[in-house]
């Protein structure tokens, strides 16, 4: 019930799973409420109902793509995300982009558990701040069990989302004009790209962890395969969560923000399936902050073991991380809760700009380069193949990072060159594309040994013997 491994690579004979457990685990990672708000900044923050609904559609695919391209690692490396970040960065550079990740876990668990301690405590009749500390609770015990846990979580998970949004849908249609929402239309590319940018940031803050819960398929596993199970139900479900949510906030007007999961079951549910609807939202939480719990100590766990040049760490350590972990995330959501829509909407957005250039240097370096011929163990040896630091992708790294920062438009952070695009913000573009082109191009020149096969840590025990 437990799982014994951690950051260690998974064995052939320990590979279990299917696609279709991916498939439902990113379902229901996304039919949940934190998707829905997303999907409602883009009306709160000024963009009509239409445009908003097609600008989604396309950042989804945009970032569902580079999430997905993450994913097919998973079963090819048998590893966990981050740890392969060492083959591109180095032992030690590798932790550069990790300590982000970390943050990006703590803020995504905190904002999600603003949101289910809200549903958790209406469901118990209970103040907000018990409603949070229950569901932290929860999700250190499920973070325990691990793996299997997980996924198993995600599949019901997954049918209680399918049936709490077409219940919720049925009733928006049903008691709503949703056809005079979508003939109101004002088209400003500045909303229109904040839309899109809402979504790609989504789908993307998932690429330093969707291998994590790939890395137990058999090798044998399809990467197209693995590639479409991954990115369909991640797609999937944040659309339709996103979609309710352009739906709800276009009706709410200024009632939706800081009574969020409130006006959603409102809209169209009380007695006793309101409070069904409660139970559906703070458990699709589950399945989502239990994969950034599960993550946090993960990461923090790769962190560690870079500078101890370990493979594996105990069951002891594994809990102080997990526990640690939730245990911060947990007392930002409680100091956080009276004003999250806002502060949400500036993380999310601003958080994209350390991860586009990390997703694609990893990408480029994956799928044009190495593919898949990795050096198992000498990713835990500072003196091996990959070294302490990489000089190249760190600096690209940085420079990805800064080349986004006159575009970048939050309501803490506003680039100088924002104002002279007329407010629009594509400084994750240009994260994107530019890393990828600067690392294409250094890589391609530069001097290294790239195995010719997977190299795995049993073999170097054999060949020692």
């Amino acid at each position: 019930m437990v799982e014994s491994r951690s950051i260690d690579y998974i064995p052939d004979a320990e590979r279990h799973g299917s696609l279709f457990s991916q498939f439902t685990l990113w379902l229901s990672a996304n039919l949940q409420i934190t998707a829905i708000v997303t999907g409602a900044l883009a009306v709160v923050l000024g963009g009509d109902v239409f445009w908003s609904l097609v600008a989604l559609v396309i950042g989804q695919i945009i970032g569902g793509t580079v999430m997905a391209l993450h994913g097919a690692q998973g079963p090819q490396l048998g590893l966990p995300q981050m740890i392969s970040s060492r083959v591109q960065f180095g032992v030690y550079g590798a932790m550069i982009p990790i300590v982000l990740v970390c943050l990006m876990y703590v803020g995504f668990s905190a904002s999600g558990s603003v949101l289910a301690g809200q549903a958790v405590a209406q469901l118990f009749n209970v103040d907000d701040a018990v409603g949070i500390v229950i569901f932290a609770a929860v999700i250190v015990l499920l973070t325990i069990f691990g793996y299997r846990s997980i996924h198993f979580v995600g599949r019901i998970a997954s049918v209680v989302g399918v049936a709490a949004f077409v219940f919720m849908f049925a009733q928006l249609f049903a008691h709503h004009d949703v056809g005079a929402l979508l003939a109101n239309r004002h088209f400003t590319l500045a909303s229109f790209l904040l839309s899109m940018s809402l979504s790609a940031s989504w789908q993307i803050a998932f690429g330093p962890y969707v291998a994590d819960y790939s890395r137990y398929l058999p090798r044998s596993t399809s990467s197209v395969r693995t590639f479409l199970a991954v990115g369909l139900g991640s797609v999937i479900g944040a659309q339709a969560a996103m979609t309710f949510g352009v739906f709800a906030a276009a009706l709410a007007g200024s009632q939706f923000s800081h009574h969020e999961v409130s006006y959603i079951v409102g809209l169209g549910a009380t007695g006793a399936v309101a409070a069904l609807l409660y139970f559906s939202i703070a458990f699709g939480k589950v399945t989502v902050t239990t994969l950034n719990a599960y993550g946090s100590f993960m990461s923090m766990a790769t962190i560690v073991s870079g500078f101890r040049g370990q493979r594996t760490i105990s069951t002891r350590h594994r809990l102080l991380y997990i526990l640690g972990m939730v245990g911060v995330s947990t007392l930002v959501a409680l100091a956080g809760r009276h004003s999250f829509l806002k502060e949400f909407s500036a993380f999310i957005l601003f958080l994209l700009a350390f991860f586009t250039p990390w997703s694609a240097i990893n990408l480029v370096d994956y799928y044009c380069f190495t593919k898949s011929r990795y050096d198992v163990p000498a990713l835990s040896n500072p003196d091996g193949r990959y070294g302490r630091w990489n000089g190249m992708a760190i600096a690209i790294y940085v420079a990805g990072v800064l080349v986004q920062m006159p575009f970048i438009s939050t309501s803490f952070y506003t680039g100088p060159l924002v104002d002279a695009l007329g407010g629009t913000d594509i400084s994750w573009i240009l994260g994107l594309v530019v890393p990828a082109v600067l690392y294409y191009a250094c890589a391609r020149n530069a001097s290294r040994t790239i195995p010719e096969r997977l190299i795995l840590p049993v073999e170097q025990g054999k060949a020692r013997s």
